[in-house]
């Protein structure tokens, strides 16, 4: 069974997809732009500032499951532009610390509302949390 999760403190769904699935041990969210909740719009800055919103939002769904960013276990990074690695990558070391999830980075002809950055990350739910196993 799975269910759809969400947060208040994370930007709404721009489309008709969830934010997040929690099904199993898993939690799947969706690619995270770097929209700020209360206004609905991009951090003002560059890929940086991109970045550690897309990071901030990611975060707050991981909370709402009562996980953290320990507990990704995949990344997929998705960048406009492929000269921007080195400063996007200096932002998501800054966060992923310890055990870095597996990640692949590509560079896209678009990314939704022209964003810089996007990233998708797939949880892994520890099995001390049966709350979150049946998609609480």
């Amino acid at each position: 069974m799975s269910s759809a999760i969400s947060s208040p403190d994370a930007p709404p769904a721009i489309g008709p997809y969830s934010q997040g699935i929690a099904t199993g041990s898993f939690v799947f969210l969706s690619g995270q732009i770097p929209l700020v909740r209360d206004t609905g719009k991009f951090i003002d800055g560059g890929i940086t500032e991109q970045t550690e919103q897309v990071i901030a939002n990611i975060q707050a769904l991981l909370k709402a499951q009562n996980l953290d960013l320990s507990d990704v276990v995949k990344a997929t990074v998705f960048l406009a532009d492929m000269n921007e690695f080195t400063a996007m990558n200096e932002v998501y070391a800054k966060h992923f610390t310890g055990r870095p999830p597996a990640r692949s980075t590509v560079q896209v002809a678009r990314l939704p509302r022209d964003a810089r950055v996007e990233i998708e990350v797939i949880a892994h739910v520890r099995i001390s949390n049966p709350e979150t196993q049946n998609g609480g």
